[in-house]
């Protein structure tokens, strides 16, 4: 594929990225290198080669979830601003 002044812009306007005029051209040469590496890595054969989804093949080891009661809500309520003898009291940030 060939890269050209309009394929730039036009890449830019999907992407909406401002490019100003003294930049289209460094754009051309860089989307020109990109293209050819992708063409360099088309020609590999990876017909052997297995799909990878993620960098490790381990799997992760769950822990079971164990309810532990280590602050109680006084404990946790004594640094707030405003609270009440249960809750975090906050502004209100939504409004109808």
């Amino acid at each position: 594929m060939k890269i050209d002044r309009d394929t730039v812009l036009k890449v830019a306007d999907l992407a909406r990225i401002a490019i100003k005029e003294e930049e289209i051209e460094q754009n051309v040469t860089e989307m020109t290198k990109i293209l050819t590496f992708m063409e360099k890595l088309n020609e590999l054969d990876t017909t052997e080669v297995e799909p990878l989804v993620y960098m490790n093949v381990e799997e992760n080891r769950w822990r079971e979830d164990v309810v532990k009661h280590e602050i109680t809500t006084k404990a946790g309520l004594e640094n707030a601003a405003l609270h009440n003898e249960s809750y975090f009291m906050v502004p209100k940030i939504l409004e109808k």
